[in-house]
């Protein structure tokens, strides 16, 4: 993997281009809109709806620089392995401890939803992972301590 390159699933990489097009067309517009009405109520100084405007907008366009950058250097993860985890695969776990079993994807960094159970590879649960063969047992360094997991399946999405 190249230094700044970003791994992404088809899914992530289709959600980051349509993001990055709603700001460019959409919220820009918007903003230019709300700029020019803010605009016309007199004195910049003291004008807290111009204020609010402008900075919306270096945040909008903070984060266009940054979805463009990741655009340029990602690699979409087309991986159909079942045999090895990869970004882009779902296991699933055993939580050896407590004996509880848990659905993970794996995916890259600017995909990841822990309230969606979609891990980066970058974490310590994804580093874990990458790799494994079902039957492997996983060590994860939690806060908690070492958390333990058979990988049970591993599923790749479509």
């Amino acid at each position: 993997m190249a230094k700044n390159e970003i791994i992404l699933t088809p899914e992530g990489l289709k959600k980051l281009e349509e993001e990055l097009e709603e700001l460019k067309t959409v919220k820009r517009s918007e903003l230019a809109h709300r700029l020019k009405v803010a605009i016309s109520y007199g004195d910049l100084k003291e004008n807290s709806e111009y204020h609010s405007a402008k900075d919306d907008q270096a945040f909008m366009e903070t984060r266009i620089t940054q979805l463009e950058k990741m655009l340029k250097t990602a690699r979409v993860s087309n991986s159909v392995d079942t045999t090895k985890v990869g970004v882009g695969s779902s296991v699933v776990l055993n939580d050896i401890e407590v004996s509880e079993k848990i659905e993970y994807r794996l995916v890259g960094p600017a995909e990841a939803d822990v309230f969606n159970n979609k891990v980066s590879y970058e974490s310590p649960l994804g580093q874990a992972l990458m790799g494994k063969k079902v039957g492997d047992i996983i060590k994860v360094d939690a806060p908690i301590g070492i958390i333990k997991y058979e990988l049970l399946e591993i599923k790749v999405n479509n």
